[in-house]
């Protein structure tokens, strides 16, 4: 791992554990408000907060058990680990989450309770807005610095850790939710009508299954397996067809096993004048050139292979 990955992972847990612990306050503070004032936003509000904050845990207990050491029986290790939680984090967004908004909406809705004293609500929000929009700050200053030049939505389809941008995802519901539960209250005590605070359980229950679609979408084309970074695949063809004994590059085949880890399979043409020992000494030295190059190379498989026998496969293009 080199120092401005290792500073990128120290920076990205201080995103994960300044949003907890926000959210757990949050959360506490809304389930008490729920309490006296009887608003159903608000108690949707309180768990959609509770289980952001397990999001998080799962998150960090990820990243953590994606850390272990290559073993026997998991010879390129253990980083798409962390993969299965942000998956298992998408699904309990919908099914905890969205699921509870929507059923005490509906609840409240077909039977209206009768409305108390929104002060407290209207307290709550204020510092809840506050907490959250400093998690997302952060959130969105880390994933801005990550992403470079890259256009918003690209770089969360062409991120490799999801870590980051569940974190941005999930604040951005969380404030989104914050605004309609905080119109919620006012409307249904404007209209003396609970009901519409029901509605607004609903709708923060809407936005959630939403951002739980885009994550879980996210967070299974990781599990199953992405290509790096077309540029890395260029960079890796390109050190490759540089060498000397070299004839042709046939194709390169990526995989990240981890965010800061990638799998590289290499097929080229050799020149048919190498003799074995030359073969083996130009693999290893092309090895060294190309770890140089792109330090996340954790496992490199060189095979020479003649052009007319290679499976040519074109190297993708940046996505859209």
């Amino acid at each position: 791992m080199t120092l401005a990955t290792l500073a990128a992972r120290i920076r990205q847990d201080i995103v994960l554990y300044g949003a907890l612990a926000a959210n757990l306050g949050i959360a506490v503070a809304k389930f008490v408000a729920a309490g006296i004032s009887g608003s159903s936003s608000m108690l949707t509000e309180g768990v959609h907060s509770l289980v952001d904050s397990g999001n998080q845990i799962l998150l960090l207990y990820g990243q953590k058990r994606a850390k272990r050491a290559p073993d026997a029986a998991h010879p390129f290790g253990y980083g798409r680990e962390l993969y299965f939680w942000a998956f298992v984090v998408a699904i309990l967004i919908f099914a905890v989450g969205a699921g509870v908004s929507i059923y005490e909406g509906w609840k409240h809705i077909r039977t209206p309770e009768p409305l108390l004293d929104p002060v407290i609500n209207y307290v709550v929000l204020g510092v809840a807005v506050a907490l959250e929009g400093t998690s997302w700050t952060l959130a969105a200053r880390e994933f801005a610095a990550a992403k470079g030049d890259m256009p918003w939505w690209r770089a969360i389809r062409e991120s490799k850790d999801p870590a980051g941008f569940i974190v941005l995802f999930e604040d951005s519901a969380a404030l989104a939710g914050l605004l309609i539960a905080g119109v919620g209250v006012w409307a249904s005590h404007h209209w003396n009508d609970p009901r519409i605070d029901g509605a607004a359980s609903i709708a923060i229950g809407v936005i959630l299954a939403l951002v739980a679609i885009i994550l879980a979408r996210e967070s299974k084309g990781l599990l199953i397996g992405e290509r790096a970074d077309p540029e890395v695949i260029a960079r890796v063809a390109g050190v490759v067809a540089a060498h000397p004994g070299v004839v042709a590059v046939n194709h390169v085949r990526t995989i990240h096993t981890a965010p800061d880890s990638i799998f590289v399979a290499i097929s080229a043409d050799f020149d048919d004048n190498l003799t074995m020992g030359e073969g083996e000494r130009m693999i290893e030295d092309l090895e060294d050139r190309l770890r140089a190059a792109e330090p996340r190379l954790s496992s490199i498989y060189i095979r020479p292979e003649r052009r007319e026998d290679a499976a040519v496969v074109a190297v993708p293009g940046p996505a859209a």
